[in-house]
């Protein structure tokens, strides 16, 4: 049989048992299952059982092999899973191209044509010469896998009606056997890549390519698996999608497509806690390949994420969403939000990224107010969502630009942060789950422009602010929740809360400029200074005059009596710069060290018991 298009025939094109690739592809996927139980079986029952019972050197070696063993099952689970999915995808292409095959083979019998071994195909003498009314001799039309530029000229072609008919189906095997061979070359080379290095460990190297296997096969299975993600739907849309799949379905996108499943709003907690866990393996791979701060910088903080995944223990803790967009992404929950009758969901502010000071403070800030709620209602779950980008300060943006906090970043996170919301309403298993959106600094500006979206924040009951710059509302009632439902804290030391309005700042910068070139042109650049000082405070005083007592940066302050929200008490802080403090007094909300009242009103609001808080005047 001659070979064509690349070695393949049509033969082995129609004979191809793409079952027998699925079965492979099955055999691949019972391996990748067997290494993900024994990964989850060191990492829920042995390490959770060695951990807190055992001490001293042979216990921590113990640890440490365990957990090395532990990375070495996913890294088995996340190419075994790769294999299979790429064998299923090459599966479905190639039916696509048998079925195009079998199609035309079919048409060429009910015609009596012989499809040759070339893919060829021969007609019979059909219609007659008008001349000589003799039958018009037969032939055989040689197929094309692409359209001709132009049709043939006149007398090239049969005056056999056959003919044409001949030579469609003739192009119709040609491309069929085309797009097969390419498919096949495709798939080899992809399949090719998908080996590891001999040998019991697996290194921070084989993780940098096992994120580049996963891309190669996301990019070639796209069509197969990640097509059908419904990006575009609602979160309860797509919960019922991911409960509508079969368990093969969904072990093939986890075991693929873990970036897109972790962080995909309306997928069960669980499910995306797992997937995330395999794509921020794959994601300090990727960034242990490259060179630079940015990718370094994050890396520190995707580590220590892992390290404390990898630590377990109490409250438990689930990855809801990694990626390294941006400043980087990463949404952390103590507790199971799906299963909690209460949920927290604290965003974080100004330059805050994926970094370590992230992953060792804010994380810290999330897990404080879930141990404080379990005080008074132990079915909760605080969360840290970390699923925009702050906006990051430099010194010169400090000194030199007066206006550089602008509200773009909170309206792109206001979006995603209410999609998130909507994730978590709609899997939860409560009747009627209690929901607390959560602020600090720049990120209640963003959680008070998701609740003055249309329908606020998706199954929120309360609010709480705390060190904030204002909202850009003018008043709690336009947050969605009623005021009684907007708690705020506002340290008296905390500088934030008593940023000066916009027109202020413009005001002082305007008049720092002028008063600057006056002294300067009076007395160099000490006249200079001591004029720019001047004029900054002379302008100041003259836009304050014109200002509301009760605006600062972002709108009405929160925590003054024109805002309406309820104010609970926290400490008043070390003040900045005089008592050495720095800006310590903007930190503390959290922490029942630092400010033990404070801690205690955010749990008692967290778990429903707003009613409770210890109270505190307005400003």
């Amino acid at each position: 049989m001659t070979p064509v298009s690349g070695g393949l025939t049509w033969a082995q094109l129609r004979d191809v048992r793409c079952a027998e690739l699925e079965g492979a592809a099955d055999g691949w996927g019972k391996a990748s299952n067997r290494a993900d139980a024994a990964r989850d079986r060191i990492d829920k029952q042995l390490l959770a059982g060695l951990t807190p019972s055992q001490e001293g050197e042979a216990a921590r070696a113990a640890v440490g092999r365990l957990r090395a063993l532990g990375r070495n099952f996913q890294y088995i689970y996340t190419e075994c899973g790769l294999v299979r999915t790429t064998l299923n995808s090459l599966a479905q292409d190639l039916r696509g191209s048998q079925r195009q095959l079998r199609d035309a083979l079919e048409e060429a019998a009910g015609l009596k044509f012989t499809v040759q071994a070339d893919g060829s195909v021969s007609y019979p003498e059909a219609g007659e010469d008008p001349l000589t009314k003799e039958k018009l001799r037969g032939g055989t039309a040689s197929g094309h896998a692409y359209l001709q530029s132009a049709p043939p000229p006149p007398g090239f072609t049969s005056p056999n009606p056959l003919a044409a008919k001949a030579q469609a189906i003739a192009d119709r095997i040609a491309r069929a056997l085309s797009e097969a061979a390419e498919v096949d070359a495709r798939y080899a080379r992809t399949l090719r890549k998908l080996t590891a290095q001999d040998g019991l460990k697996v290194t921070d190297a084989m993780w940098a390519d096992a994120n580049a296997d996963a891309t190669a096969v996301r990019a070639l299975t796209a069509d197969y698996l990640r097509a059908a993600i419904p990006h575009d739907a609602t979160p309860a849309e797509r919960l019922t999608w991911w409960q509508g799949l079969t368990v093969e379905q969904r072990e093939e996108y986890l075991a693929v497509h873990p970036d897109a499943i972790g962080n995909l709003d309306g997928i069960p907690a669980t499910v995306r806690d797992a997937a995330n866990r395999d794509n921020l393996a794959l994601l300090m791979g990727k960034l242990e390949a490259v060179d630079d701060d940015r990718s370094r910088t994050m890396l520190a903080g995707l580590r220590s994420i892992d390290g404390q995944l990898r630590e377990g223990g109490y409250p438990p803790m689930f990855l809801l969403g990694i990626g390294d967009e941006g400043n980087g992404r990463a949404i952390v929950s103590y507790g199971n939000p799906d299963t909690a009758r209460n949920v927290s969901a604290y965003v974080p502010g100004l330059e805050t990224g994926l970094d370590e000071t992230f992953a060792e403070n804010d994380l810290k800030r999330a897990k404080d107010t879930m141990t404080g709620a379990a005080e008074y209602d132990s079915s909760t779950a605080s969360i840290v969502w970390l699923g925009y980008d702050a906006p990051q300060l430099s010194v010169d943006d400090i000194t030199g630009n007066t206006d550089v906090m602008f509200t773009d970043n909170a309206e792109a996170g206001a979006s995603a942060y209410g999609d998130f919301m909507a994730g978590i309403a709609a899997t939860n298993e409560n009747a009627d789950p209690h929901m607390t959106a959560m602020g600090h600094s720049y990120g209640s500006l963003t959680v008070g422009q998701a609740a003055q979206r249309e329908g606020g924040i998706p199954g929120v009951d309360d609010i709480v602010l705390v060190g904030s710059p204002g909202t850009g509302a003018d008043s709690a009632a336009d947050l969605g929740v009623g005021k009684d439902h907007v708690y705020v804290g506002a340290a008296e030391n905390d500088p934030v809360t008593r940023m000066p309005a916009k027109g202020e700042a413009q005001g002082m910068g305007m008049g720092a400029l002028g008063g600057a070139s006056v002294g300067a042109a009076l007395g160099g650049p000490v006249g200079a200074a001591v004029g720019g000082a001047g004029g900054a405070a002379m302008a100041y005083f003259a836009q304050d005059a014109q200002t509301p007592e009760s605006e600062i940066w972002f709108g009405t302050d929160p925590a003054h009596e024109d805002f309406g929200a309820r104010r609970f008490r926290v400490e008043d802080g070390p003040r900045p710069v005089m008592e050495m403090g720095g800006v310590k007094a903007h930190s503390n909300y959290f922490d029942p060290r630092k400010d033990e009242e404070s801690a205690d009103n955010v749990a008692l609001i967290v778990t429903g018991r707003g009613h409770l808080v210890s109270g505190q005047e307005h400003r």
